[in-house]
Formats: structure tokens, sequence, C-alpha cells
């Protein structure tokens, strides 16, 4: 069974976009996974297509309507689609690794893009949406969110990484940030690679590896070096 996407959005043509592209776009391609990019406005009722109002209790901006989204999600996700349902938010839990394969394990999911000054809270509790953040930033909408989220899952699908140990040791696969990497030339500009790294003893660049992943974690990320079962 393939990764199905169904995408609730204001631009579909904003899709699949870099998606199409590389790994993930040959991916598409081969049916390894789905994307259908549904537009919005098609589920609104009036003449102009209207998708928003002014919000409740006054102030800037507009609201995305409760009613027309409703059956936008109905319609992308009946009675029965165990896919979970997404928003992209920057008020959502903080997307990581860890959800990521959650997702990627799964039968696909429902990505609703908001746009304006949010979404109305009734039609996130009754439709059960998952708020997810790609960052602590604000975007023009959950668009570029989206495209996030699904080229960080696509690449976990079965198959669509060349070589899928290539993905074991990648920032916070571990709980680490990466260790540095080198290739050819052997010395580029006076720097030269670590001894280490062409020494052929594997059991030290492994241990050099943990180390330098550890150092830039402390320095980068000392968020995520405390959360380490053995951080001193």
């Amino acid at each position: 069974m393939s990764f199905a996407a169904s995408v609730l959005t204001l631009y579909p043509e904003m899709f699949p976009g870099a998606l199409g592209l590389s790994l993930a776009g040959r991916a598409l391609e081969a049916g390894t996974w789905s994307l259908e990019a549904i537009q919005i406005r098609d589920f609104a009722t009036d003449k102009h297509r209207t998708v928003d109002d002014t919000p409740a209790g006054g102030g800037a901006g507009m609201v995305m309507r409760a009613d027309v989204l409703a059956r936008a999600i109905d319609h992308a996700s009946p009675p029965g689609d165990a896919r979970p349902r997404l928003l992209m938010s920057p008020r959502g839990k903080p997307l990581t690794q860890a959800r990521v394969r959650e997702l990627a394990a799964g039968p696909g999911a429902v990505i609703l893009c908001g746009r304006f000054e949010g979404v109305d809270q009734r039609l996130i509790e009754a439709r059960g949406l998952e708020e997810i953040s790609v960052g602590d930033f604000i975007l023009s909408g959950g668009e570029p969110a989206a495209l996030v989220l699904l080229d960080a899952v696509v690449r976990l699908l079965p198959g669509v990484m060349g070589n899928a140990v290539s993905g074991e040791e990648e920032s916070f696969e571990n709980g680490l940030l990466e260790h540095p990497h080198y290739t050819r030339p052997q010395e580029f500009e006076g720097r030269q690679i670590p001894e280490v790294l062409i020494s052929g003893n594997h059991k030290k660049i492994a241990a050099w590896r943990r180390v330098e992943a550890e150092k830039l974690t402390k320095e980068r990320r000392p968020d995520l070096f405390a959360a380490q079962p053995l951080a001193k």
C-alpha cells in the first residue's frame, strides 16, 4: 500500500512543486506515494467562493471558516479513512524526526494548509486536527510547511532512498546532530581531511564521529544534548 497524501489548500498549483523532482518526484512517478491537491474554494457555497470571514470579537485579519473547511475535509477524508488529519500551524507541536517516522509508517495524511489569521477553532476540534509546526517563525501560509513535512516523510518510504542505511546516522535520528563530512580532494585550501577518517580503522572512525556529533549538538542544540541519557 502506497502513502497517500491529500493536501487542502487555496493554492493547489503549489503542489507537487519541489516534490515532483529528485527522490520524491521519482517515487511519485513510480507510485510509491500519491499526492492530491484539493482546492478549498470548491467547497464554498456563495458565488464569490468565500472561505474566510472577520474574527469573532474583532481584530485584524480574517479567519478560515469552519463550515467550508469541514466540507473540504469530509470530501478528502470520508468515514473509515485511517489517515491522520494535520493542520500546518505555527502554534502546533514542533515536527520531529520521530513523528516523521510515524507518519511514514502509516497510510498517508490529510493536510490542511492554513491561511490568513488562522482556522476556526471549532473546525480543529470537530475534525480532530493535529496541529504541527515546522519552526518558530511565521510563513504566509501552510503550503511551504506542508511541502517540508511531505519531503521529510517521503524520503523514508521503502525504496525511496537508494541506500536505506544512509539515513541512520543523520541529524535527529539518534538524538544528536550529524557529524561533519569530508570527501576528495584530501587537501583543500590548506585544510586536510582528519587523519582518522583515512586510517581504515572503522572502530576509531565511529568513535570520532560520535564525539564530533556530541560536540556539535552541545554547541548548537544544547536542548538536544541535555536530553541525551549520558549527557554530562
